[in-house]
């Protein structure tokens, strides 16, 4: 084999394993470790919502969660999770969907640590980051991720 055959072999391997990779953990939601938040004087931030209403003012907090999805203008997954957030938001009481315009509101993209769009945090009733999804999620796997929701209820 010559020497651009086995680039080919190579770059087709690569991008089947950045493709995999990709299938594996894209929407997967992780849960998080305490967040602590820093503001321009360096004081820790004991939690998300702090920081979201911070950027945005006076906003909704649900009782049991908030999903907080943070989109582009141009991201077609942003979409699809805007409506799968939207329904679990209906049929589960107490939570809440709050999505944010990331390109608008780039300081608290960079405070959270949101690298792409979408991007779904879950908060708890108080506020704190309890899980986070990078990509689209499924229906599923957002309802496992709220606090004290049972599947099968």
């Amino acid at each position: 084999m010559s020497t651009g055959s086995w680039i080919a072999v190579i770059a087709i391997a690569v991008a089947l394993g950045f493709g995999l990779f990709r299938l594996l953990t894209d929407g997967r939601f992780r849960g998080t470790k305490e967040l602590h938040v820093a503001h321009e004087d360096h004081a820790p931030e004991p939690h998300a919502w702090n920081a979201v209403t911070d950027a945005l003012g006076e906003t909704e907090l649900g009782d049991r969660a908030t999903l907080v999805q943070f989109s582009s203008a141009f991201c077609a997954p942003c979409r699809a999770t805007r409506r799968i957030l939207g329904e679990v938001a209906e049929i589960v009481p107490g939570v809440v969907h709050l999505e944010i315009d990331a390109e608008h509101h780039l300081d608290l993209v960079r405070r959270l640590d949101v690298l792409r769009t979408p991007t779904t945090l879950v908060l708890d009733g108080a506020g704190n980051e309890v899980a986070r999804a990078s990509g689209a999620p499924r229906k599923e796997q957002v309802l496992s991720a709220i606090p004290a929701y049972d599947l099968e209820s």
